[in-house]
């Protein structure tokens, strides 16, 4: 019997193996086992894991992880061919449980489907919460914010500081500032609020450690994996109840305050995005709809930087969704670029001597200095191609049968992009795994073809990319202007990957900073402000 079952399972992958040829479909590695398909092959990280499989069998390859088909790309060419010819059959995303239950039955921006409702979202991110005028609008809020935190490391100075919970809080804080008005993180901030937020945003990080094979192995739905379905279900509930209790508060306000019955709230004063959503609801309550103001104040705390909301996580025979916050991409994106500098004291004194030379000591970076700082933005940028806060960038899935590479991608087909893979090509980049800025030197914007692509794109490309460039480089301008920084110790920064979507250090980093000289008289009247 047993060998039997043994004789039909060879049987079945050889037959699978070239009948995948026979169909023209990509290389696919060999063996493809039955019902767990490619899910062996897998280690954390998995970006890393799937760039080893790529050298081995090719850019361009056909995986199977359980039950679906996964397009793995890790080339430029491809991705180019992806997102360009065929950018509309691939502007469609994977039908994920997390979408389901967490992106309100798969109606909201990270999880609707291409088409006239996810267009009309797109349109309100981009031009109602998102714009170059909106983000104007608040850009005190993030001024404030980081001049928080400085006053807070010059309170510490000398002292070791955790910087993976200041960027998170920092960053957090600014995301629910612009939302709603309000920060949730600081010595000052008590209250019942603020501790449901934080169990909220606690519980969304432990979900994220939560197993969930269903995606991929639907036959295992009634084991024990199938309550990460009902600890959604509890989570997006608690987070819908909490982002209600914010509109509702701000329609009383609107409806009551002479502050907002007197002025022109598209000139004379700074809008939250909540009210921004609420006016738009005066005008057209059908389609602005409480549902989906929550769901597109949901997408701005949960997907500032990447609009994704899952994806799996490997150890060799373990799998997760992980649930990520785009907040906490803005922070890790701050914590690499800090722990390279701490290790390249070179690249921070010349970041150090253009600050000096095109801003001074007497005043603040803002965000109107940031053009005037080229070599800050070229460590931005490498800082995003050595460690791009979406390694595997955000997954799609194909909406019909297309071709890329000359072979048939069948409809149904998750797309995964190797960005991680491309942008350490020892092929494109000279001394690929090394930090050096000076390669974006001249660089303008921040995508050089299809090599180096940070924030996706085509079509569902992050329209969160201003508020993000802005949100780094205003917070790392400002670290660098106020303080000389060093290690704890003699040790350099340990710079592994932990293995998660939005690709964070194994070890948070530890800092200690002192204040620049020439920066004194700015931080002690900035200390006693209150």
């Amino acid at each position: 019997m047993i060998l039997h079952i043994l004789l039909l399972t060879v049987f079945w992958v050889v037959a699978n193996h070239f009948l995948n040829k026979i169909k023209n479909l990509p290389p696919t590695p060999f063996p493809t086992l039955p019902i767990i398909g490619h899910l062996h092959l897998l280690k954390k990280p998995l970006h890393q894991s799937l760039a080893k499989i790529s050298a081995r069998h090719g850019p361009v390859l056909l995986l199977k992880f359980g039950s679906r088909r996964v397009f793995l790309v890790s080339s430029p060419s491809a991705a180019e061919e992806c997102f360009t010819k065929n950018d509309i059959a691939f502007a469609n995303r994977p039908d994920l449980l997390a979408g389901k239950h967490m992106g309100c039955n798969y109606t909201s921006l990270v999880w609707a489907p291409y088409g006239d409702h996810w267009r009309n979202l797109r349109r309100i991110a981009s031009l109602e919460i998102l714009s170059t005028n909106r983000l104007q609008q608040l850009s005190s809020v993030r001024i404030d914010e980081i001049r928080s935190l400085i006053r807070r490391l010059y309170r510490n100075q000398n002292q070791i500081v955790d910087m993976k919970t200041a960027f998170f809080e920092l960053t957090l804080n600014v995301i629910m500032r612009m939302v709603g008005g309000k920060s949730y993180y600081g010595e000052k901030v008590m209250g019942a609020e603020s501790e449901e937020f934080r169990e909220i945003v606690a519980e969304t990080s432990q979900l994220g450690g939560a197993s969930n094979l269903v995606d991929f192995l639907p036959v295992i739905r009634w084991t024990g994996y199938g309550k990460t379905e009902k600890r959604m279900l509890t989570l997006q509930e608690k987070r819908e109840k909490f982002m209600q209790s914010l509109i509702e508060e701000h329609k009383t306000k609107m409806g009551s305050d002479d502050e907002y019955k007197n002025k022109n709230l598209d000139g004379q004063r700074r809008k939250s995005m909540i009210e921004a959503l609420l006016c738009l609801q005066e005008s057209d309550p059908e389609y602005y709809t409480d549902e989906i103001i929550r769901s597109l104040m949901l997408y701005s705390w949960l997907s500032t930087q990447y609009n994704r909301l899952f994806y799996l996580l490997s150890t060799q025979y373990s799998w997760r969704v992980i649930l990520i916050a785009g907040s906490d991409t803005s922070a890790r994106t701050m914590e690499w670029a800090m722990s390279l500098l701490l290790n390249t004291p070179d690249v921070l004194r010349k970041a150090q001597a253009e600050i000096d030379n095109q801003i001074g000591s007497d005043h603040f970076v803002d965000e109107s200095n940031l053009v005037k700082l080229p070599y800050l933005r070229c460590i931005i940028n490498e800082t995003l191609r050595l460690y791009p806060a979406g390694p595997l960038l955000v997954p799609h899935q194909s909406s019909e049968e297309c071709k890329v590479g000359g072979y048939r991608i069948p409809r149904g087909t998750m797309l995964l992009v190797n960005l991680w893979a491309i942008q350490r090509d020892p092929t494109i980049w000279e001394d690929s795994t090394k930090f050096r800025p000076e390669r974006f030197e001249g660089f303008e914007g921040v995508r050089d073809g299809f090599k180096f692509m940070p924030f996706g794109v085509g079509r569902r490309s992050c329209p969160g990319e201003g508020l993000a460039l802005r949100m780094v480089g205003l917070a790392l301008g400002s670290l660098i202007q106020c303080f000389d920084w060093e290690r704890p110790n003699k040790d350099m920064v340990d710079m592994t990957e932990r293995s998660a979507l939005t690709l964070p250090k194994a070890h948070p980093l530890q800092a200690k900073c002192s204040p620049r000289p020439g920066m004194l008289n700015l931080l002690s009247q900035l200390s006693n402000l209150t």
